[in-house]
């Protein structure tokens, strides 16, 4: 069940008590139980933090790997811990995510890769190979499959990896579901954690902004570069990035001072070939 559903829940119970003339009495109530359900569920950004890459998981082959064979130092990753029999919400995220990147022109694979670790142990590789297949089915692009990795591993290397991402989950014995957010993270080649988005719906445009700062400006051209470090700033309320004035305003500036020294150089330039053509013509010579 997503944490959104159970904050619906519990305003919906204040709402009925409020309206119907319902005191909402002390002690155990319907709220209080979706509250503490939700006890250490939310995001903990732990920017700049280094994931430990010495954890082992499965691929959706079933294969045995090190997280760190997934980072060579030159592509930033995107990570998403999600559990693939989840009723709604990771399907939400990862359907946000797989719209985000068919927006842009990189491929999965080339410039950056994704890694979905599901947070059950209970879950096996058969299950995350069926979900790759569902995700890059809708992606279909050539390759692709070799940038996004759909892993399984044990509770103690999931709690770890989660910890160090700031991910904060419970289980929930009675349904059988995790509670959680939705959250994508971006880490860099090296596997420090660089950004966070905390959302279901991604625009193209912020992932390869997020990706271009993860990379440490790797990858990305050089008009990307200006753009996103001249002009426009991560909003983390809006989970975007948008243009920001003093930014526009200082690289206006730049460029009108620019412009302004290349114009008085030109005309600098063109005054002092005047003044030589007429000193050699009251000279009597041409040029």
């Amino acid at each position: 069940m997503a944490r959104c559903a159970l904050t619906w829940n519990i305003t919906l119970v204040a709402f009925v008590s409020n309206t119907m003339g319902f005191p909402l009495v002390a002690g155990p109530t319907f709220a209080d139980e979706k509250i503490d359900a939700l006890e250490g569920v939310g995001i903990t950004e732990h920017l700049d933090n280094q994931i430990p890459l010495d954890l082992t998981f499965f691929d959706d082959d079933g294969n045995e790997i090190v997280l760190g064979e997934y980072f060579d130092g030159e592509k930033p990753i995107i990570i998403t811990l999600n559990y693939y029999k989840c009723p709604m919400l990771c399907s939400l995220t990862l359907n946000g995510l797989t719209a985000g990147l068919e927006e842009m022109d990189w491929t999965l694979g080339d410039e950056f890769e994704v890694i979905t670790l599901s947070i059950n142990p209970d879950e096996k590789p058969p299950l995350a190979k069926k979900n790759k297949e569902g995700y890059l089915g809708h992606y279909s692009r050539e390759g692709a499959e070799k940038g996004w990795h759909f892993l399984t591993g044990a509770q103690d290397n999931i709690t770890k990896l989660s910890d160090a991402l700031g991910f904060g989950y419970v289980f929930d014995s009675k349904t059988g579901e995790f509670h959680h957010t939705a959250s994508i993270m971006f880490v860099t080649p090296d596997g420090r954690i660089s950004k966070y988005m905390n959302d279901v719906q991604f625009r193209g445009q912020d992932l390869r902004f997020a990706l271009i700062e993860a990379s440490e400006g790797r990858i990305g051209t050089a008009l990307d570069k200006f753009l996103l470090f001249n002009c426009f700033q991560y909003d983390p309320d809006s989970n975007s990035y948008t243009p920001v004035a003093w930014k526009l305003m200082r690289t206006g500036a730049v460029l009108m001072l620019v412009v302004l020294g290349g114009g008085l150089a030109v005309l600098g330039f063109t005054s002092s070939d005047r003044l030589r053509k007429s000193h050699n013509i009251s000279d009597g010579t041409t040029s």
